[in-house]
Order: C-alpha cells, then structure tokens, then sequence
C-alpha cells in the first residue's frame, strides 16, 4: 500500500503544476504535444518509482512514417500507461465519457482529442466514433485500442470486440498487434495495490487491413499475432 501512496503523491506533485503551465499554453497554442509529453514523462517516472521496469520489444516493427492502430491485449490498469507513454509519436484512443468530467485529467484528454464513447451507445454512435477515429488517422495521429474491450479477470485472451476492425477497414492503417504480460502481476485484477516486476510490451509486424476479405479474417490474424508474444497460459 505504501508503494501505491508513493506513486499517487509523484503524480499528484508532478500534475498539478505542468497542468497549471501546459494546459493555458496548449488553450493559447492550440499545440497539445508538450500536454502529452509531459504526461508520458510522468507515467513514466511514477512507473520507475513504482519499481516498475518495461522491457520493450520488437519497436522496430512499428513504421516510422505511417500512422498506425496499435492493437493490445488487457490483463491490468497499468496496460494503458505501460504501453502509451512508450510510443513513438501520439496517439488516441477511445475513452469512456464518464472520463472526461474528471477534474484536470478529463480535460487534459479533450485537449488530447481522445474520443469519447458511451458505455452503452447506439449503432450511430458507434459509427460517428470510428468515422472520427478514422479523420483523426487521416491527420497523422496513432490509435491505440485493447481490444478485448474489458481486462482479462484471469490474464488469458478473451474474445476480440468489431468496433477497431471496423475502423480498421474503414482506414486501412496498418495494425500493430501487441502483446502485454506481467502487468498482470503488478497490479492484479480487483486490487488497487501495485507490486514492483517488470512489465514486458512486445509490438509485432504490421498487418494490413486491404490483405485480408473481412473484418473477421483481420481479427483472426490479430489474434495469432498477439498470443504469440504471451506466456502460453495466456493465450486462451
């Protein structure tokens, strides 16, 4: 509990003084990319004094000049630090509204122009969130998705959601599979106490939507790539 109380005061500390420099400049800016950095920055930092180590593997793989859909696996609430803090570039992703009305940090993700999306929405909804998901590909920007949709309660693979393979389609961006273990052990599912380890993030050659007939071939061969970055166990 302690380790956990050390990395809420670094984020607390760091948070409070770069939201109160970075968030007017980005309003009078209208340039988000200090914001983010200094996000990632301090992900990072209160990772380290976690005792959180991330072995990165495979960033090779990612193309230096595409915008891309980076695809992961989800076992843990450090999934989304872990990984996005280390991309080249920025990226978006789709976040749950009730997120955006959080003090400080729900505005930092408007200014982010993460997108958000209702837990329960209709098909027009869904289909206005992929078509901005899809402009801001156009623009440049990385999309960052788990999809499962929700964590894994025991670490193996669950089914895939359809919602970033529509936008996948709909894009043709290549896609990054992801492979996330550990991060399991170190925040484990239903606890909010974070346990010192490595957390290992391992990106796969890209895979692209126009080489496979439909969605659910895409899915599929996401799916392979994915698992075969994982512990066995793990894999469904």
């Amino acid at each position: 509990m302690i380790v956990s109380l050390l990395v809420f005061v670094t984020i607390l500390v760091l948070a409070l003084p770069t939201a109160l420099v970075l968030i007017p400049f980005t309003l009078l800016t209208g340039d988000v990319r200090p914001l983010y950095a200094a996000g990632s920055w301090i992900a990072r930092v209160a990772m380290f004094v976690a005792g959180i180590r991330i072995r990165i593997e495979g960033r090779e793989n990612i193309p230096p000049d595409r915008a891309c859909i980076f695809m992961a696996n989800h076992v843990s609430n450090l999934d989304a630090p872990a990984l996005m803090s280390h991309l080249p570039g920025r990226t978006v992703v789709f976040l749950k509204r009730e997120l955006l009305k959080l003090p400080i940090v729900g505005y930092a993700f408007k200014l982010a122009n993460f997108i958000p999306v209702d837990r329960v929405g209709s098909t027009e909804s869904a289909q206005d969130a992929v078509a901005e998901a899809v402009r801001v590909l156009a623009s440049g920007l990385h999309f960052t998705s788990f999809v499962e949709g929700m964590r894994s309660l025991d670490g193996r693979m669950v089914p895939f959601k359809k919602g970033t393979f529509y936008l996948a389609k709909d894009s043709g961006a290549p896609c990054i599979p992801v492979s996330i273990y550990g991060t399991e052990k170190i925040i484990p599912w239903g606890s909010n106490r974070i346990h010192p380890g490595v957390a290992h993030v391992v990106f796969h050659p890209p895979i692209y939507p126009a080489d496979y007939a439909t969605r659910e071939d895409l899915s599929e061969a996401v799916r392979a790539a994915i698992a075969s970055g994982l512990p066995e166990w793990m894999r469904g």
